[in-house]
């Protein structure tokens, strides 16, 4: 073992990227409002906009696509999916969505109650558009290192802060509660894990109080393997008897298949309970299509099944994390200020210490996009992570202004890494030389205005 720290896999297909010029990128960004969610893809050089549905799919997963069933009831591709699951989370319902955000609205509809709460270490976006339609109240309640971008030592900043957990719970009271909502990993501060001490902590005060968990696993393989290699006692456990274990803890889990599963398009949503499986029955049938396939093609219910096996594989897993800390650590090199510990899926540079010139509401995240996408053609994202823990979310008491590099899965090579360390090194150095951007459209409040916004350069 001594010499393969390579990758673990070889390149059998590749995809053509495009360079363009500094002033041809200029203009796309003009004519884009400054939101790179607008550009159109042929013009990105480097595309770490998302880790959703951006991996690259493996040759059994292709071939497996081949022997997709297109039958519209009980096709046979549904079955290879269920076995799959019950490896993976060992939780007997199954219903498959679209994609993820599919689950999402489910749980919404589920256990959302209007003037009635959901708690967090930190709820995604789309679950929080879901809440504002429906007047589900979301909490969240990280532990108070989810916002120190140095701390360290806390190895897993995505979990629940327990002392507050039970403040609320005595506050609210726990027939108020509909239900407790954690990300593995914890997007919104990080890609942090949640620890598997911590999520027991959780479930003993759920279960006293009769509150159900439903775990968004996205990125639970990853989570897993966090756990693995920080938490004593798991070091000698394999990744499917840790994400096992986590499902234990919930009553329905939750998950786009566009990050660990390793493919392009869909979603599941599993639960041991079987009147939640019967109104998600209800769901599917009224907006994804019949319950096997739930929205999907059998093609792509097979290519599910496999990834779901492979993102399990402590070789890739090693190889991912390994690919994330490289770049966390080539930009460290340069001076650039991340959130640490690194994390899973992505690296987060902490734009109010890069660019501190530049006032938060003059939008330094967002600049810094711009500029790396000006500079070097690589898309990245601007992610204001932050919470509260009050019914009113405009009152936040925690917030990181970050830019989130997302790093697709098995698509770029270290060469790719390089490009973005690098030029994102040559833009700390000039970093005086950056103004801010003033935001012009009028949708402040929506929680999912990041996809729509439009930006002017000061």
């Amino acid at each position: 073992m001594k010499y393969m720290t390579a990758e673990p896999y070889k390149i059998k297909v590749v995809e053509h990227i495009g360079k363009t010029t500094k002033p041809e990128r200029q203009e796309y960004l003009k004519e884009a409002d400054y939101n790179v969610f607008k550009l159109k893809s042929d013009v990105v050089y480097i595309d770490c906009l998302t880790d959703s549905g951006t991996s690259a799919m493996s040759a059994n997963q292709w071939s497996a696509m081949m022997l997709g069933d297109e039958s519209y009831a009980g096709c046979s591709s549904f079955y290879k999916l269920e076995q799959s699951v019950q490896e993976v989370f060992n939780m007997p319902f199954l219903q498959p969505t679209h994609q993820g955000r599919a689950a999402d609205y489910f749980v919404s509809q589920i256990y959302g109650k209007k003037g009635k709460y959901t708690f967090s270490n930190m709820h995604f976006i789309t679950y929080l558009g879901h809440a504002n339609v429906h007047g589900t109240i979301p909490i969240d309640i990280p532990v108070d290192e989810a916002f120190d971008s140095n701390a360290m030592a806390c190895a897993f900043k995505g979990n629940i802060d327990i002392d507050r957990f039970k403040q609320l719970i005595n506050e609210k009271g726990a027939d108020n509660i509909t239900a407790v909502i954690i990300s593995l990993t914890c997007n919104n501060n990080g890609g942090q894990p949640m620890s598997m001490e911590n999520l027991k902590a959780v479930h003993a005060l759920t279960e006293s109080n009769g509150i159900p968990i439903v775990l968004d696993c996205a990125r639970i393989a990853e989570n897993a393997y966090f756990i693995k290699q920080r938490e004593p006692g798991y070091e000698d456990k394999t990744i499917k008897q840790i994400t096992q274990e986590l499902c234990s803890y919930c009553e329905t889990a939750i998950m786009s298949a566009k990050k660990d599963a390793l493919v392009n398009i869909g979603g599941l949503f599993i639960t041991r309970n079987r009147d939640v499986f019967a109104e998600a029955n209800q769901l599917a049938l009224a907006f994804e299509g019949y319950i096997t396939y739930g929205g999907l093609a059998g093609r792509d219910l097979e290519a599910i099944a496999v990834g779901l096996l492979e993102g399990c594989d402590e070789a890739y897993l090693e190889h991912r994390n390994a690919q994330v800390n490289y770049l966390g650590n080539r930009l460290k090199e340069k001076g650039v200020p991340i959130v640490e510990p690194i994390g899973g899926h992505g690296v987060y540079v902490n734009s109010v210490e890069f660019f501190p010139h530049i006032p938060a509401d003059k939008n330094p995240s967002q600049r810094l996009v711009t500029a790396l996408y000006e500079e070097a053609g690589v898309r990245a994202v601007a992610m204001i992570m932050s919470t509260t823990d009050h019914s009113v979310r405009s009152e936040k008491s925690l917030e990181l202004d970050c830019m989130r590099i997302a790093i697709p899965r098995r698509a770029y090579t270290t060469n790719h890494l390089d490009v973005i360390a690098n030029a994102l090194g040559d833009i700390y150095q000039d970093r005086d030389t950056y103004g801010g951007m003033k935001r012009v459209d009028d949708d402040w409040n929506s929680a999912l205005s990041l996809f729509t916004s439009k930006f002017e350069l000061l």
